[in-house]
């Protein structure tokens, strides 16, 4: 079982068990007694692709496919593609032989380019040590759902009994307010959740429900929120 190191309201800390909720299966495609699946198929060779048979057929080379079916090599197109490899090519569609030098791309909430860097290590902010703190921003369940796109979820289990009195308060207190919890990370729990070091950051909302002596606490973890972008003057 994995553990998450956390903090309560009183900013009192506890390790516990963390474990990762599996979603239902999705319908499967088909009828009953037979399963659909998928298949590729090669669709054209390199000789059936646009900048080849423009260079062999001029601009327009429309009726040339009318007439020859250049495009179409019989040893070729057909063929099910089975187990592939990546592989990277130049702009110029020249196979490279290493990875490319990765580029950090800073994006701007209205979707313009704000900045290109090199990657930039970052250590992990939800540790042994550092737990995701709570920071004591309630958010009403209906908005979170509204405001946040929630990506995985991960359920808290205690470990022992004083863990299962620590856990079931912070169930009860979320479940009475009809609320979630947002949870920081960091040393004043100011930053996004990051669980492993140049891991994915992640928004974390804390979920809490019971059922008598029962409880659940979820911990919902979200890395895309939902924002409205304010309209410039003259715009309709």
């Amino acid at each position: 079982m994995r553990k998450l190191h956390l903090t309560n309201a009183k900013q009192r800390d506890a390790t516990v068990g963390m474990l990762t909720l599996k979603p239902k299966p999705r319908p499967h495609l088909g009828l009953p007694t037979m399963r659909v699946e998928y298949r590729r198929y090669t669709g054209a060779a390199a000789a059936g692709l646009h900048e080849n048979l423009q260079a062999a057929h001029g601009e327009d080379y429309g009726q040339a496919l009318v007439e020859g079916d250049p495009d179409v090599d019989i040893e070729y197109v057909g063929q099910r593609v089975g187990r592939t490899d990546r592989i990277y090519l130049s702009h110029a569609g020249e196979v490279l032989h290493h990875a490319p030098e990765e580029v950090e791309l800073i994006i701007n909430p209205d979707g313009s380019e704000r900045e290109r860097r090199a990657p930039v290590d970052v250590p992990a902010n939800v540790t042994r040590d550092l737990p995701a703190r709570w920071t004591g921003k309630r958010i009403a369940k209906l908005d979170a759902v509204r405001r946040f796109v929630l990506t995985r979820t991960v359920a808290l289990q205690h470990v022992d009994g004083l863990t299962y009195d620590y856990l079931y308060a912070i169930a009860k207190d979320l479940h009475d307010s009809n609320e979630m919890m947002l949870m920081g990370g960091g040393d004043k729990g100011k930053q996004p959740l990051l669980f492993i070091p140049n891991g994915s950051p992640y928004r974390g909302l804390l979920e809490g429900r019971i059922d008598g002596e029962r409880y659940m606490l979820l911990l919902h973890l979200s890395n895309m929120e939902l924002k409205s972008i304010a309209k410039k003057e003259g715009e309709s």
